[in-house]
């Protein structure tokens, strides 16, 4: 199973920031109403995400069941992706996910199975990893980059 994590996660390293790029900015930043995420926003939420699944995926390795979430409506408000260059956004997910990538290629089978905290249940890394990867595929579909 994890083997098909990395190459989904490597797939999408591989091809993602090139259509990303090709997004015009307006379009990249239209908020179609203030209670919804432009794709500037989406992305944005898509770093934060990396950002905590990257302790996840360490920290759950030698802490015992750390708990691990995020307020995904206040790190996006607080960050203001909306102003911010999508090109360094775009550069930014890209970057974060090789690091992911490069990380996750070495946990072993046996850390895989470690336990980690997070919305309310315990879960094992492999199976973070692969919520993780479910989860930025359903946001990449709303950039319309994925099909």
């Amino acid at each position: 199973m994890i083997k098909e994590s990395i190459s989904r996660l490597e797939y999408l390293c591989e091809f993602i920031p090139d259509l990303l790029h090709n997004i015009p900015e307006d379009y990249f930043s239209l908020k179609i109403s203030p209670y919804t995420w432009s794709k500037k926003e989406i992305l944005g939420h898509l770093i934060d995400s990396a950002n905590n699944n990257h302790q996840r995926f360490v920290r759950a390795r030698f802490e015992n069941i750390p708990t691990i979430s995020y307020a995904q409506n206040e790190w996006v408000e607080s960050a203001n992706y909306q102003t911010i260059d999508s090109s360094l956004l775009i550069n930014t997910w890209h970057l974060y996910n090789r690091l992911l990538l490069e990380i996750v290629k070495r946990i072993t089978a046996e850390d895989l199975k470690k336990m980690c905290h997070t919305n309310g249940d315990n879960h094992t890394i492999e199976w973070l990893i692969q919520d993780y990867i479910s989860h930025m595929e359903h946001h990449l579909r709303q950039l319309e980059v994925l099909k």
